[in-house]
Formats: structure tokens, sequence, C-alpha cells
């Protein structure tokens, strides 16, 4: 005989599962989750308890005395960063908290959220794409050429992903199916327009926004708060994705030779480090729009990534990269975590515009390169060790943000 479940346990619970299901999709790390879900059932006047994966979730919630107890298990995809959804949800649970907003309503109006056109059309979301691979190169500082053929390669990439949208065949093989369409562009471009794009660089520019160094990350972060499953499953999704892009990209490049020969490289003059500025606002407002965030979140935003992006290198001058890293991340943090106290929005809008530029998602595509072909297409002293030193510092820097500071909210 099935469980019977008073009016009021059915509701509460029906929108914990709804909630945690939505705020997973718009990809909220496992421990912010389950630390939010936990906070909301004892809100509630509920006991829950949560095993949340990149792709499975479990939830039991019961009643004090254990009179009435659910357990939901679910397989999920995946989750991608939708800041501005995430935003309005985490608003819809502060009413719902604050007794403005019922459950049934509060149930609808996630039904809306969920399906709400993002505020940026697909011109601005091919200009954010080619933007952002354009800034990418230039913070590598290597010539103007780069920096435009990675733009227009961005574009090409950017088409790849509408067609994957329409197309479930398309979308199973997209990562390194734009990283082998960047690759023999790249070629054709070397060979018939101009000999001086650095094609390997050039495609990682292209690709940038598909390289796991955010998801490494956050993978990290939630081996260091002992979500041992989470992480692991998030490690091994970002380094699985690392391979397809560069498979892809490997193979693209051959193809490209193959098509179009291979044209000697004619080194255009360097770009000026003093860009890297104007770079850091470029790749920061690409993000903006990629990440769907809202408007009025957007100095916050910019704001985040110029002090990461400040305080890291001031940080690697004085002492060293991993330092500069650790101190870059420690400053985001704190900034985050003042965010919400005076925004009432939850870190995560600002603070992954900040991680963004610190995560050393590139390098891990560079060693990856040096180890396999053992060419190096950008200048990589010891890559592999500088790349898991940035992470642990960065992981190491947001605990530390957070001790000094405590977030107010747990999103």
């Amino acid at each position: 005989m099935p469980p019977v479940y008073t009016a009021d346990f059915n509701h509460k619970r029906k929108f914990v599962v709804k909630l945690g299901k939505m705020l997973h999709k718009y990809g909220t790390p496992a421990y912010r989750l389950e630390a939010h879900l936990a906070e909301l059932t004892t809100h509630l006047n509920l006991k829950g308890s949560f095993i949340i994966s990149p792709t499975s979730m479990t939830f039991v919630l019961w009643t004090d005395g254990h009179e009435q107890e659910y357990t939901h298990a679910s397989r999920v995809n995946p989750g991608d960063l939708d800041l501005g959804a995430l935003s309005r949800t985490d608003e819809l649970v502060d009413q719902v908290l604050q007794g403005k907003v019922s459950l049934n309503e509060a149930d609808a109006l996630l039904d809306a959220i969920d399906v709400r056109p993002s505020s940026y059309g697909k011109l601005a979301t091919a200009v954010a794409m080619m933007a952002s691979g354009g800034a990418f190169a230039m913070l590598m500082a290597t010539s103007w050429n780069d920096v435009l053929w990675s733009s227009l390669l961005s574009l090409l990439v950017y088409l790849f992903m509408l067609w994957a949208a329409r197309s479930p065949r398309i979308a199973n093989m997209l990562e390194p199916l734009v990283a082998l369409a960047a690759g023999i562009g790249a070629c054709a471009i070397s060979s018939y327009i101009d000999p001086g794009i650095n094609i390997r660089l050039a495609v990682l520019s292209a690709i940038i926004s598909f390289i796991p160094g955010l998801a490494l990350t956050i993978g990290f972060a939630e081996l260091a708060a002992r979500h041992l499953v989470s992480g692991n499953a998030r490690i091994m999704d970002a380094l699985m994705l690392l391979f397809k892009l560069y498979f892809g990209a490997l193979l693209g490049i051959a193809i490209g030779f193959a098509l179009f020969g291979v044209v000697d490289f004619v080194k255009p003059p360097p770009i000026s480090r003093h860009f890297a500025w104007l770079a850091v606002g470029i790749l920061v407002s690409s993000l903006i729009v990629l990440f769907k965030s809202r408007g009025k979140y957007t100095l916050w935003s910019l704001a985040a990534g110029f002090i990461a992006y400040g305080v890291s290198i001031t940080g690697a001058s004085l002492f060293d990269y991993t330092m500069g890293a650790f101190l870059g991340a420690f400053a985001v943090g704190l900034y985050s975590n003042l965010f919400t106290r005076l925004a009432n929005a939850p870190a995560v809008i600002v603070a992954m515009h900040g991680l963004i530029v610190l995560v050393p998602g590139s390098k891990t595509y560079i060693g990856l390169n040096s180890l396999i072909s053992g060419q190096d297409f950008v200048v990589s002293d010891r890559v592999g060790q500088q790349t898991f030193l940035i992470l642990m510092a960065l992981v190491a820097g947001l605990i530390f943000a957070n001790v000094a500071l405590p977030p107010k909210k747990s999103l």
C-alpha cells in the first residue's frame, strides 16, 4: 500500500524536489546546492538529507518523529550555467520564506522561470562568442592577427552550437566537432589568407568557452568540501571533455594540413601587455552574456573580473603564480561574499566571473598539447605543475575567504 501524505507535506516535498532540480540545471555546485536545500527544509519545518552529483540526485525528506517520510531519486544531466535563472529562483525562494508567495504559487513561478527566454538574443550571443575568443587571444599577448582570426573562428563555433540546439545527433558530438571545424578553418586561413596566424592558439581561443577550467576548479572545491562522489565525477567529466576537445583540434589540424598544406609561420608583431586589462573587460563582458547574467549585476560582475586579475598579477609579481592565484581567489571570495550581503543575491553570480579569469583551463590544454606532441605553441615552462598548483591555490583562496567573511547565502 503506497504511503499517504498530508496535503501540507505533499506541497513542501514537491517544491523542494522541483527547486533542487532547477538549481542543479542552472549549474549550482553540489556542496552549495545541498547546503541550500538543507536550509530550505529547516525553514519549512522538515528534516532533509540530500546526495547531489552531476548526473544524479537523491532527496530524503521527513517530519519530526518520522511520521511521514519521502525518498526521491532521479537521473539528471549535468547543468549549464544560467546565472539569470539562478538569481530569479533565489529571489523566489526568499519570497516563499518570507511568506509573500505560497508553495502552490512558487511551483508555477518555477515553471515560468524555466521557460523564460534568455534576455540576450542570438545576435548578442554570437557577438559575445566572438568577443570571448578575441579577448582570450589578446590575454595571451600573441598578435592582433590571432585576435582577429580567433574572433571569426569563435563565430564558426557558435554556428555549430546553433546547429546542435536543433539536432540531438550533433549535440552528442559537439565538443570534438567544434574543435575539428576550428582546426580546419585555422589551417585554411594560414594557407590562403594570413601565414601569421598561430594555428593552435587560434583554435584554443575559438573553443575557449568549452575548455573546462571552471568545472575542474568546482570539482576540486567539492572534493575539499568532502563531497567526494560529486567532485570526482565533475573532474572526470571535465578531463573527458578536455580530451574530446584536444582530439578534435588535433584531427582538424591534421585534416587542414592535408587539404591545404603546411605554410611557414610568419611571426607578426606581438601585442603589448598593457592591453591585458582591456582583454579582461571584454572577456568578462562576453561572459555576462554567455552565462545569461542579469543586467543589474553587470557592474558587479565586471568588478569581479578586474579584482581577480589585478590581485592575481600583483601577487604573482611579488611572490609567484601560485600565490597570485591564491590571493586572487581570496579577493574574489571576499568580494562575492560582500556582494551577497549588499545585493541579497547568490555569491556565485559574481564569483564565476572572477574565477573564470583565474582558472587554468587553457594551461591544462596547453600542457596536454606539450605532453602529446612535444611542441609548445606558447611559452609554457612547467605548465603541468603550474596547473595543479593553481587549482589548489584557487580552492584554498575560496575556503579562506569563506572563513574571513562568511557568506550570507548558501548559494
